[in-house]
């Protein structure tokens, strides 16, 4: 991609925002507000999202999921069906001309298990896992912090039916492992596995998946050495007066970011839509339930929060926009301008996505900044000075190297 062709510029100056994500992500060219919660997502931001949405994909599919896509929109009768058209405080509500009510989702029980009644028949059918990859909606009261708390919001729900409680119980740890890949791959190192409450969508316990950092708006309470984490608003524990519990370490308080969950359902829902299969004594049984999200967008946000600088965002290489961002220096030398676009057309002709500054009137001061600011992992920079090589560097270390095309290939792609 030429950075002149680019749709969303970066920004010298932006208002002061609530979170450094939201500051980042707007002055580099990755979202654009519209209103309070909402946003569009620019073709840098998009690109990221579509790469988290690929790991999460293959890391789902993996553990046998498949792979749907259900509606946002949903009749009214299906959330009073389980009693939560009234009980959840979030839920957007909207009326057609033609006088039918329906519900923007928040969450998708109401519609797979309705779906899953219409196929499921017996034992054999089970195991089943169902998820999606969305836009979700909430009526937050206060939407801040950017996209990691909006009204519209991109998730990933996967949604599981076992036979019984020890068929979940399995099936969850599974989901747990596939998680901790995920959020790895996403460029997440230390990722705590809390005990929470179910909140408004489910009156069981769940687990979160947070990350440590001011931004957040959980509390955690967790040890500093070992796995052991909980929420504070259920944790008995006091750090003042109690070890972990686990290993007897210390334990500590700190604010996080959730960006994945767990419920385990049981047979709320199957209950209420009166969703059954056989078992195999041919008897009636509503199958247990488990739900498993990921909030794809929050991710964006979580991951800025915890790796940028005071020049701008360092994303991880497996979810930055771009491979490499190639800076051109000294563009009005024609033999300059030819080498880079040499070094431009065989990067693409080598598969590296390749970001690449052609702009001739901006000055090598204004390109650093921009490229910092942008957070691409590897900066290329081509001019009069470096000759047939290419000054070679990586965002958040100050170390160049000059090194040849084929080099810097082989160290983009190994």
């Amino acid at each position: 991609m030429l950075y002149s062709h680019l749709f969303g510029k970066t920004k010298k100056e932006v208002k002061k925002y609530d979170s450094i994500s939201h500051q980042l992500l707007t002055q580099a060219g990755f979202i654009d507000q519209i209103a309070a919660g909402i946003y569009n997502l620019l073709p840098l931001g998009k690109r990221v999202l579509a790469k988290i949405e690929n790991i999460i994909r293959e890391e789902m599919n993996k553990i046998g999921a498949q792979e749907l896509e259900m509606p946002l929109l949903h009749p009214k009768t299906f959330w009073e069906t389980t009693d939560r058209w009234q009980t959840v405080d979030v839920l957007f509500k909207t009326k057609s001309q033609y006088g039918q009510e329906y519900a923007l989702a928040p969450t998708h029980e109401e519609t797979i298990t309705p779906l899953v009644k219409k196929f499921l028949k017996s034992y054999r059918d089970l195991p089943l896992a169902l998820y999606h990859i969305t836009k979700k909606f909430r009526d937050e009261p206060r939407p801040k912090s950017g996209i990691l708390r909006g009204r519209e919001f991109g998730m990933k729900d996967l949604y599981s039916f076992h036979q019984d409680k020890n068929g979940l119980k399995n099936f969850y740890q599974t989901v747990i492992k596939a998680y901790l890949k995920i959020f790895k791959r996403c460029g997440f190192n230390n990722v705590k596995i809390t005990e929470a409450s179910g909140g408004s969508f489910t009156k069981k316990y769940s687990h979160e998946f947070n990350v440590i950092t001011p931004a957040g708006e959980v509390n955690l309470i967790y040890c500093q050495k070992c796995s052991f984490a909980q929420n504070i608003e259920i944790s008995q524990l006091d750090p003042k007066k109690n070890q972990c519990p686990k290993c007897r370490s210390n334990l500590k308080i700190d604010k996080a970011i959730e960006i994945g969950n767990i419920f385990d359902l049981g047979t709320r829902f199957s209950q209420a839509f009166n969703l059954i299969f056989i078992d195999k004594n041919g008897e009636k049984k509503f199958p247990v339930m488990g739900c498993y999200g990921i909030g794809t967008t929050r991710i964006i946000g979580a991951i800025v929060e915890i790796s940028h600088d005071d020049r701008g965002i360092i994303w991880p290489k497996n979810i930055a926009p771009y491979q490499a961002h190639l800076i051109g220096l000294d563009l009005k030398d024609k033999d300059v301008k030819n080498n880079c676009d040499k070094i431009y057309n065989q990067l693409l002709k080598d598969e590296v996505e390749v970001l690449f500054d052609d702009r001739e009137e901006a000055t090598a001061g204004e390109k650093f900044a921009d490229a910092d600011l942008i957070g691409i992992p590897v900066r290329l920079v081509v001019s009069k000075k470096t000759g047939k090589k290419i000054e070679y560097k990586k965002r958040g270390e100050k170390e160049t190297k000059l090194l040849a095309l084929k080099d810097i290939i082989n160290q983009i792609k190994n």
